[in-house]
């Protein structure tokens, strides 16, 4: 099918659609990450933006349900150099995008755009598949709202509370957008969950009586999610709190610190980050928004940083019980280096 990305600068490029007929609107992203496609494309931290991915060719084992991080897909969109068809059994990814009327680009440079993307900041982008309109493209990319403005955590959170019963500590989750892969790792050290919607109050969480309260990833900017951070300012000093990817940055934003957008943000398996005792981790990373380590008030010690850019990539509060980290230690899809690392040493803090 005929298809155009448009981009908020006026800037476009034709390529061939697949999936369904539409049009596609968010924020372009790229992801440097070579395997775990279909975990990225369902991880609801990418609700609001149209996914690239830096490797050349993607499709090339097909759709693996087992392994999705959500029930769907949640990035708006899928951009890749070259969709293969897949293997001759099994799901194919073409064939996943139409049954489930969603919308991808491939045929184009995606390493243009991601230079683009590094020199220019993340751009809204919109995608037609169905035509190659450039100038409708680029007009339905600058007339959506920046992904600052807009409340992304009630699509992505649970409607209800709910339990995973286990035989471990008791775990209340803020789930601000959950990927599986924290859930299994949690239930792997037999935590008792009860999960909780972002909207949940200090009180409602704690009547479960919790050893501790875990706050997960999710999509937009964290300081759109007041509901989760009011309630975490209330949860202070109380219980032991973890949070992972926009689980930090509530945190952050709970004890007055600031956060920011980053430049093109962090997205890929290959993220080195340095622990405070010198060690280098490589890790899997999803965000745009980071937490400025400098507006952390006393107290708070930087844990992990950033090897490429500086940035803040974890800090603990020791006297609060306050432990988190920028990148995801569960890394499914990519390298579980920091797996260990976090969530044992979480299970340690509340024996």
């Amino acid at each position: 099918m005929k298809a155009v990305l448009g981009l908020e600068d006026g800037s476009y490029v034709h390529g061939e659609g697949f999936g369904a007929e539409g049009v596609a609107k968010g924020e372009l992203v790229f992801s440097t990450q070579m395997t775990g496609y279909m975990e990225a494309l369902s991880d609801p931290s990418y609700h609001g933006q149209i996914l690239m991915f830096t490797f050349p060719t993607i499709g090339i084992y097909g759709v693996d349900l087992d392994n999705l991080q959500s029930s769907r897909v949640w990035a708006t969109a899928c951009v890749t150099r070259s969709l293969q068809e897949g293997p001759r059994q099994g799901l194919s990814l073409m064939k996943y995008y139409e049954d489930q009327g969603l919308s991808g680009l491939t045929g184009v440079d995606t390493r243009m755009l991601t230079i683009k993307t590094r020199v220019e900041g993340t751009l809204r982008a919109a995608l037609i598949v169905g035509s190659d309109d450039a100038a409708q493209a680029i007009e339905a990319a600058k007339s959506q709202p920046a992904l600052s403005d807009r409340d992304l955590i009630e699509d992505v959170t649970c409607p209800a509370p709910y339990r995973i019963p286990g035989t471990g500590k008791r775990v209340a989750v803020i789930d601000l957008g959950m990927k599986q892969a924290m859930i299994r790792s949690l239930v792997q050290r037999n935590a008792d969950l009860h999960i909780y919607p972002a909207g949940s109050s200090a009180d409602e969480v704690t009547a479960c009586r919790p050893d501790a309260v875990f706050i997960t990833n999710g999509p937009g900017d964290p300081e759109r999610a007041r509901g989760a951070i009011r309630t975490v300012k209330g949860l202070i000093g109380q219980v032991p709190i973890f949070g992972i990817c926009m689980g930090i940055q509530i945190c952050g934003l709970a004890l007055g610190g600031r956060t920011y957008k980053l430049k093109f943000g962090h997205r890929g398996s290959n993220q080195p980050v340095r622990y405070k005792d010198g060690s280098i981790f490589i890790t899997t990373q999803n965000h745009g928004y980071a937490v400025e380590a400098g507006s952390l008030p006393e107290g708070c010690s930087v844990s992990y940083t950033n090897v490429n850019d500086g940035t803040l990539e974890g800090f603990e509060e020791r006297d609060l019980d306050i432990h988190c980290v920028q990148f995801h230690p569960e890394a499914h899809g990519g390298p579980r280096d920091t797996e260990v690392h976090f969530f044992d040493a979480m299970f340690q803090v509340i024996a």
